[in-house]
């Protein structure tokens, strides 16, 4: 089993990277882009033997104290067979 964690700024916080890159985009002519927002996400494998409940205790708590802030980010977890 993998977990697949998103990881993206809160939508009150300033992107600015997500800012630039729609800049640029519209530089290039791609003139219907109206808004970027950037993030990053993680995949994680699940050892053997680890319940799907149990991974996704962990990787919800992997997510809230490691991977993101919750200060600024908000994060989604997946869980993939």
């Amino acid at each position: 089993m993998k977990a697949r964690v998103f990881v993206s700024l809160k939508s009150t916080v300033l992107d600015p990277q997500g800012q630039t890159v729609c800049s640029a985009l519209h530089g290039l002519g791609h003139q219907g882009i109206a808004s970027v927002r950037q993030g990053k996400f993680f995949d994680i494998a699940i050892a053997d033997g680890v319940t799907r409940e149990q991974a996704q205790r962990e990787i919800e708590t992997i997510a809230h104290e490691v991977l993101a802030n919750p200060v600024i980010e908000e994060y989604q977890v997946e869980l993939l067979d």
